[in-house]
């Protein structure tokens, strides 16, 4: 009876796990269409930064990558690339209660703005709640933090025609 009872808690637990690793990625959809799905080893492998922020009146640091540096790493052409007809290029940002915002792609790029964006992942030195993470965008320097998409799960880069 009790073998009975602790396969199911097992595969119970394995789930879960397999749940959580699943939440956990991020997909980003090239203008081309093709999508890239990064799971948070891709993500935490890539050089990550500190920002301080003053929003809502308390000081808080966030710590991640840099979101031009996920973006690229989908494959997203910055720099020299970015001119002509993708200066019309947007991202799209997508969280898991629907609620979706735009960035130009020239306002996450360091040739255009001095702006930092940040793909955060941990805040006050803990990984973000259920309520703010896995992901969540941040931009220390916007007054308002309506783009701030919290819950993040999707990066899509659409063309403006």
């Amino acid at each position: 009876m009790r073998n009975r009872l602790f396969l199911p808690a097992v595969l119970f637990v394995l789930l879960l796990q397999v749940a959580l690793v699943w939440c956990q990625q991020l997909t980003v959809q090239t203008g081309s269409g093709k999508q890239a799905i990064l799971a948070r080893a891709d993500i935490e492998a890539l050089p990550r930064i500190k920002v301080t922020t003053g929003a809502s009146g308390m000081s808080t640091t966030f710590e991640g990558v840099p979101l031009k540096a996920v973006l690229e790493r989908a494959g997203v052409g910055f720099g020299e690339a970015l001119k002509g007809k993708r200066m019309a290029s947007c991202l799209l940002v997508e969280a898991a209660d629907g609620y979706r915002v735009v960035l130009a792609l020239p306002e996450i790029d360091p040739a255009f703005t001095g702006k930092q964006v940040v793909l955060a992942f941990v805040k006050d030195g803990k990984p973000l709640d259920d309520k703010e993470g896995p992901y969540r965008i941040v931009i220390p320097d916007e007054k308002r933090m309506a783009r701030w998409v919290r819950q993040l799960t999707t990066l899509k880069i659409v063309d403006v025609q």
